[in-house]
Order: C-alpha cells, then sequence, then structure tokens
C-alpha cells in the first residue's frame, strides 16, 4: 500500500491576491470528488443527460492517450502531472462563462492528492495551476464528495484495489480541506438518486436576484 505524505502545507496564492469574487458570480464551477471507481464519472453522465454543463476528467483521457501511444503506466511517467494539470487548465478555460453552471468531473486539487499518493514531487505547473485557481477563486467553495460503493471496477485506466481507493479518497478530503473547501457528503446510492442530491444543493446554493436590480 502506498501512504500519504499528510504534512505538507497548502498552496496558497504567491502574490498575496485574495479571490475574486466576481469570477464566482459570472460561472459557478461545481467540483465532484472521491475515491477513484467510486461512480463520480457515472453521476457526471447523468447530470449531463439531465442537461448540466458537464466538464469531463482529463485524467482519464491522458492515460488512454499514453497507452495507445504504448505507454502502459504512462501515471509512472514524470510528465504525467503536468499533462494532466494542462488538460485540466484548458478544459475549464475553453469552458469559460458557456453556462451559468458547470459540473467539473475532478479538478486541480485533485491532482495534487494524486501527487500526494504516489509520493510524487509537486511541480512548477501543479503548484502554478493550485496558485491560480485559489487566487481567482476559480470553483465554488462546496466540492461534492462522492462516497465509495464498496469495490473498484478494474479498467484500464484504474488499477488500484478497493483498500488502496479508500487511502487515496482520505487524501482527497484533506486536500480540498486544507485549501478552504466544504465538502457535501453524496453517500452511496444509485446514481440518478446521486445526481438529484447534486442538482438539490445546487438548487438550494444558488444566488438569488440582485435587489439593487429590481424594478
Amino acid at each position: 500500500m502506498v501512504h500519504a505524505r499528510r504534512q505538507r502545507p497548502a498552496v496558497t496564492p504567491s502574490d498575496g491576491s485574495t479571490p475574486r469574487a466576481d469570477a464566482v458570480a459570472r460561472t459557478r464551477r461545481y467540483v465532484l470528488t472521491g475515491a477513484p471507481g467510486a461512480g463520480k464519472t457515472t453521476v457526471a453522465r447523468v447530470l449531463e443527460m439531465r442537461g448540466v454543463a458537464v466538464i469531463h476528467e482529463a485524467a482519464t483521457d491522458v492515460i488512454a492517450q499514453r497507452q495507445a501511444a504504448g505507454r502502459p503506466q504512462p501515471w509512472q511517467d514524470p510528465d504525467f502531472l503536468d499533462l494532466v494539470i494542462a488538460a485540466q487548465r484548458e478544459r475549464q478555460q475553453a469552458a469559460a462563462r458557456r453556462h451559468e453552471v458547470q459540473v467539473f468531473d475532478r479538478s486541480p486539487l485533485c491532482t495534487l492528492a494524486l501527487a500526494r499518493y504516489l509520493e510524487r514531487p509537486v511541480t512548477r505547473s501543479l503548484a502554478e495551476e493550485i496558485d491560480r485557481v485559489q487566487g481567482y477563486a476559480v470553483y465554488q467553495r462546496s466540492v461534492f464528495l462522492i462516497r465509495p460503493i464498496g469495490f473498484v471496477t478494474a479498467t484500464a485506466a484504474r488499477r488500484i484495489s478497493f483498500e488502496d481507493s479508500l487511502v487515496f479518497a482520505r487524501i482527497h478530503e484533506e486536500v480540498y480541506r486544507e485549501h478552504g473547501y466544504d465538502l457535501v457528503d453524496i453517500p452511496a446510492a444509485d446514481a440518478r438518486a446521486r445526481a438529484s442530491m447534486i442538482e438539490q444543493h445546487i438548487e438550494e446554493t444558488m444566488p438569488g436576484p440582485d435587489p439593487s436590480a429590481l424594478p
């Protein structure tokens, strides 16, 4: 079992800047996180079928591309974390302001959790991206934590035991809490029920109309 490095400090804006409220006001970007195999991607697909704007996981696509190029375990490559971070940033910026509400299947904070799980150093690109998303309040402070369902189905991109997935999940929790996010617990359930929990939370926390703008 690979053990986490648990005492690393949170990455914070290096220029002393504070999160920009207007970045959140324009587009509300919510993140799904949790253990591999917990059903996160299935929930994201249900949300998408219901009309929610979903930005899909970058790491899975990076792994598939590398495996197609003859790299069976790309997560061991020195540049893997940077490739994931670059894809995450590209997708987030490409989706900017297209929809009032967006749901992201993982964020750069998940990539930081991956670095800790793999006991890899935080690269400059990863640190700078954490700095950016924190400094500009890119994501909502409420993050949906998709709880494990009791087993992990192995795939070409997911080669982890259920026990190790629980370790990985705990690291995700630590990383998000260290950086000031509130974790919204989404327990094991049918994917449609979990999607409904997420939709209900988003609806209940949507800001009301600005009284100053009313006629």
